[in-house]
């Protein structure tokens, strides 16, 4: 069925992280091709013509992009929260991260009451999984749950780095954040910062978020000299090799003109013999 997009709640869009470069592909495709694939929708309780999106939240926003005002939808006859959960065990084979995860448990214990044994129990999981999650989604403030929502924070960074930091300091944590956002930085220079901030003592902590440029720069200063350290070592291993190969080659040549010579020797002898034993028999 086609459904107007005012017609649509969308209240767990906030439960998936995104990722730009993905939304431009599906954007892409979508203008290409039109929309191949429903979303997913159940009636909204108490409320006449209106549907409560359950799976389809990019599609929506690309088709907004593209100045579209309907989408195709299907709806399924249950309840809300069982068909969130039916679609998350449909998505299993999906990647979704650990914060997803908790956003998604901390959301359906507010909205529907559910406890720790009861989000077990749904989940099929044990109760101290379901609280190590939610304890993340409790520990990250909400400013930095929100970059990572908008894409600007992966939120493995978040998961690995940031949630640690929160837990010593929120100010340190939502600093960090701030640069992590604005760098784009990925997990291998997200890891390079957290480190240096977990081994400096507070003052240097400070400087380090008051000023990552620097340290950025001086990491950029010390891989490139490792680098060319590890170039010249490259160029000296191949320049022993090459003398190696050489050597090798010059011996096996001496030995085959040796062997050459040896038997031209032989042959003469060999034919001076025959000449005396010639000369005896007459």
């Amino acid at each position: 069925m086609q459904l107007e997009f005012h017609q649509l709640e969308r209240r767990w869009e906030r439960l998936r992280a995104r990722h730009p470069a993905r939304q431009r592909r599906l954007m892409a495709s979508l203008a290409e091709s039109g929309q191949q694939t429903p979303i997913v929708v159940v009636a909204a309780e108490g409320q006449v013509d209106r549907y409560v999106v359950i799976n389809g939240y990019k599609r929506i926003a690309a088709l907004e992009q593209l100045g579209r005002d309907t989408v195709e939808a299907v709806v399924w006859p249950m309840a809300e929260a069982a068909a969130v959960l039916l679609d998350r065990s449909l998505r299993l084979s999906q990647h979704e991260t650990v914060l997803e995860v908790g956003w998604l448990l901390a959301e359906l214990a507010q909205r529907f009451g559910y406890g720790l044994e009861e989000l077990a129990r749904r989940f099929d999981r044990s109760v101290s999984w379901v609280s190590r999650r939610l304890a993340l989604v409790e520990i990250l403030p909400e400013a930095v749950q929100e970059q990572v929502r908008e894409g600007r924070i992966p939120a493995q960074v978040a998961m690995k780095f940031l949630a640690p930091v929160a837990r010593q300091s929120l100010e340190d944590c939502q600093r960090m954040a701030a640069i992590f956002a604005q760098r784009r930085s990925e997990v291998r220079e997200a890891g390079q910062l957290y480190a240096a901030w977990r081994k400096g003592s507070r003052a240097a902590r400070q400087r380090l978020l008051a000023e990552p440029e620097m340290f950025f720069k001086t990491q950029r200063q010390e891989s490139q000299a490792r680098n060319a350290a590890l170039l010249r070592d490259l160029e000296m291993a191949a320049a022993i090799v090459n003398r190696a190969q050489r050597r090798s080659w010059m011996r096996g040549s001496a030995k085959t003109r040796g062997g050459r010579s040896t038997g031209c020797h032989n042959n003469s002898s060999a034919s001076a013999n025959n000449s005396k034993r010639a000369r005896n028999a007459c």
